[in-house]
């Protein structure tokens, strides 16, 4: 049957994808025609292993990339608190209504019930929002953070509940947890010594799997939290994206399994199926909400419909609740069946409704603009470029030595872009103009001002698609000057030419030439070329 099931996810997976839907959904859709065909969870632990593992990566990739000061945060802890309280509050009014016009499912149910039925709705999925942020390249725009810093406070109100579940507390030794900060300085020692290869890739395994969630599950602690702490030890580290990149397809696929279980829970009855499409009404009402809070906190309009519709849909974490319930007799078994369709209909949802939220937007902005409140948060304030003629998308090394040529020649008549924080200051103490915006985030261009007499664009990112849609932000924008781009390979160049950049910086063929100048500049202290080397440089100029 194994070949079976690798064919069944195959071929749903990328039915999916051809129609532009998330292949997690091809996923979940295979579930439940391995179901239908006879597969049973418990003949296949393994799949559950893999989908366990699936999401402690997951958690770990996420405190990989995690600034633990965004946690404390207003619009993140106080809006997950505020958001989960006030769900609470009316979800489980809705859900006695439902009993009093004689739904069944909530009929016999007591107050207690509902509450965890409530406590489980409230929740987001954290493995949908991650996922549709990275296929939008938005993790690093103002509500990709704030969406994944309440998810994470999220997870942390279902870790403690599920603590508090097992009817015992962790173990005294849990509070020794506490000096794992002190060990960063070994960690990261170890970090530098395991090098870019397949010890990178068993290091980032051995902190998630065994630093995270085997100690925290030894002292009685949730494993995933354990992988969320360990990857947020090695966060600060400059080679943390790096290993975000190496486990990355690790855990995509063990979070097929992940979605794959899901569908394997069984088919639900048709009652159960109806109950699921009234709790799907539930949906715009979180997303309201989000919407109204994050305004509270002063975030734009957009900013707040961007994470909202990114938040709106429900849970695994939801679903693991439901699940410690019904094995401990607190809600009926039915249950979990019923919150796993409307958790996986809600990604069904959710993944158009994500991908048409810059058009809703722009059809409601007038009215959605009057939930701002003024001054706007500092972070979603617009950003002024002034009046540049050169501007430097990505101040890496390429960008600065940009930067330092432009600046020699033309003055200081240049604005460097960068996305990180630490290289902005650094090049500010340089006494570099540059300001913090990420060029492959939508965010950013909606937040910035023209520069009126701007002339040339130099677009010195290390990813082909993040120039790709700078130079589509650009045209969008009305920019009729001219636009310089770098590239890795050479088959990026026709693209970016059918795009109308006038200049294309090929990378490695460059630095072959830059390295045989320094080679001769070496060889010959005067810096002058050696005889065979400048008759060959005078053949080959054009007559």
């Amino acid at each position: 049957m194994e070949p079976a099931i690798l064919i069944i996810t195959l071929a749903c997976g990328m039915a999916v994808n051809s129609i532009n839907l998330p292949p997690l959904i091809g996923y979940l859709a295979a579930g439940f025609v391995l179901y239908v065909l006879g597969v049973e969870p418990d003949s296949l632990p393994i799949l559950h292993s893999l989908a366990d593992l699936g999401v402690t990566l997951l958690l770990f990739a996420i405190g990989l990339k995690l600034d633990v000061r965004s946690l404390f945060k207003a619009e993140v802890w106080a809006g997950s608190s505020l958001h989960l309280i006030i769900s609470m509050l009316v979800f489980m009014p809705l859900l006695m209504l439902l009993g009093a016009i004689g739904v069944s499912r909530v009929t016999d149910l007591d107050w207690q019930q509902l509450a965890l039925i409530a406590f489980a709705l409230s929740f987001s999925s954290t493995v949908f929002a991650v996922k549709v942020l990275e296929d939008k390249g938005d993790m690093q725009s103002l509500y990709g953070r704030v969406a994944i810093g309440i998810l994470i406070m999220q997870d942390i109100f279902a870790v403690l509940f599920l603590t508090v579940s097992k009817g015992n507390f962790p173990s005294p030794w849990a509070f020794a947890l506490l000096a794992l900060p002190l060990l960063r300085p070994l960690l990261y020692r170890l970090f530098d010594r395991v090098g870019h290869g397949e010890l990178l890739v068993l290091f980032g395994l051995f902190m998630a799997l065994v630093g995270g969630a085997w100690l925290f599950e030894l002292v009685g602690m949730k494993p995933d939290l354990g992988a969320l702490i360990a990857g947020m030890l090695l966060a600060g580290h400059k080679k943390a994206s790096e290993l975000a990149k190496s486990l990355f397809y690790f855990k995509e696929l063990f979070l097929v399994a992940f979605f794959l279980t899901i569908g394997l829970n069984g088919l639900p009855s048709l009652e159960d199926i109806g109950m699921a499409g009234l709790l799907l009404l539930l949906i715009p009402i979180k997303v309201a909400l989000f919407i109204w809070l994050l305004t509270r906190f002063r975030l734009r309009s957009r900013t707040a419909i961007m994470g909202a519709f990114n938040l709106g849909n429900f849970s695994e974490f939801g679903l693991i609740v439901a699940a410690v319930a019904t094995n401990k007799g607190w809600l009926p078994s039915h249950w979990l069946l019923i919150i796993a369709v409307a958790l996986s209909a809600s990604f069904l949802i959710a993944a158009p409704l994500n991908n048409m939220v810059a058009h809703i937007y722009g059809r409601f902005s007038q009215q959605l603009s009057r939930l701002e409140k003024s001054p706007l948060h500092p972070e979603d304030r617009q950003i002024s470029l002034g009046d540049p003629r050169f501007l430097i998308l990505g101040m890496g090394r390429i960008g600065s030595g940009a930067y330092d040529e432009l600046r020699a020649n033309f003055g200081d008549t240049i604005l460097g872009i960068e996305h990180k924080q630490e290289l902005v200051e650094f090049h500010r103490s340089q006494g570099r103009n540059v300001v913090q915006g990420d060029a492959s985030d939508t965010d950013f261009w909606e937040k910035l001002e023209r520069a009126p007499h701007l002339e040339w664009v130099l677009l010195a990112m290390p990813y082909h698609a993040g120039n790709i849609f700078a130079i589509e932000q650009l045209r969008k924008r009305s920019y009729q000057g001219n636009i310089s781009a770098i590239i890795q390979y050479s088959e990026d160049e026709q693209s970016l030419q059918d795009l109308g950049v006038n200049a294309v910086y090929n990378l490695y063929e460059a630095a072959g030439a830059g390295f045989v100048e320094h080679v001769i500049s070496q060889f010959t202290p005067s810096g002058t070329m050696p005889p065979a080397v400048n008759e060959s440089k005078a053949q080959q100029q054009p007559q």
